[in-house]
């Protein structure tokens, strides 16, 4: 029997791998005294109690000795070759040679070399100034802002807008944003709002939108929703509240 060295399992002769926890055997072999099974690594026989090490050792003592292989016979050194004979150059008949060489001319006059042309620097002399290279830049640039004014109607005042300014604040004297353009001073001005509406000025285009007033902003008897943009144009009429009591001629010049 070969007992597993995992679980204990004892398992037939022969056996490889546990037939319990299928952990792998140790090899077997027949004990030297009594021919019992036992595990090669084991030190005593299980069933006549022998040592096993010593067994081991009269085993290896009593092995024949190792035949010694004969020395391979000694083998002559191989004997050099002669050296080899370079054969000798095919001589052309001399006298043949002699009559066809060509003679050769004692003095040859040495090849004239090419004329160097240096090139003569350009003469500054008279020369025009190279033309200024053209102007960069953005033509938009260049191009002026129109100057816009609005029209009181009921006072026949005119009110210049600010040409340094992209959004133009239109109401009353307030604490949040104060207005670029008062209405203060005109009659009516209580329907109007202190932040009433925003002039935006993009490029050459003018636009106007409600920013939240309370009685709203017409555009040509039209309501400019809140938050919508409407662009003006030169002779729009702007009224800031209901009524058409305060109100102002969009104009160009």
């Amino acid at each position: 029997m070969i007992v597993c060295p995992n679980c204990n399992h004892q398992n037939p002769d022969g056996a490889v791998q546990c037939e319990s926890c299928y952990t792998p055997l140790p090899a077997t072999a027949a004990c030297p005294n009594c021919g019992s099974t036992i595990q090669t690594d084991a030190s005593f026989c299980g069933q006549c109690g022998s040592n096993l090490r010593t067994s081991n050792v009269a085993v290896e003592a009593a092995a024949p000795p190792a035949v010694a292989i004969p020395a391979s016979p000694d083998i002559p050194a191989l004997i050099p070759p002669d050296p080899l004979v370079l054969p000798e150059p095919l001589m052309a008949n001399p006298a043949a040679a002699s009559e066809n060489a060509v003679p050769f001319p004692d003095s040859v006059p040495p090849p004239v070399p090419a004329p160097s042309i240096v090139p003569e620097p350009p003469s500054s002399i008279g020369t025009p100034p190279p033309p200024p290279p053209p102007a960069t830049g953005n033509s938009r640039t260049q191009l002026q802002q129109q100057a816009a004014q609005l029209l009181h109607v009921q006072t026949d005042t005119i009110v210049e807008l600010p040409q340094t300014l992209s959004v133009i604040h239109i109401g009353k004297p307030n604490d949040r944003i104060p207005p670029d353009v008062d209405v203060s001073g005109y009659p009516n001005s209580e329907i109007v709002s202190r932040i009433h509406a925003d002039i935006r000025i993009e490029g050459d285009a003018f636009y106007i939108e409600d920013v939240g007033s309370s009685n709203g902003t017409y555009i040509n008897n039209s309501p400019l929703p809140m938050g919508n943009r409407h662009r003006l144009r030169s002779g729009d009429r702007i009224s800031l509240g209901k009524g058409d009591k305060v109100t102002f001629l969009f104009q160009l010049s």
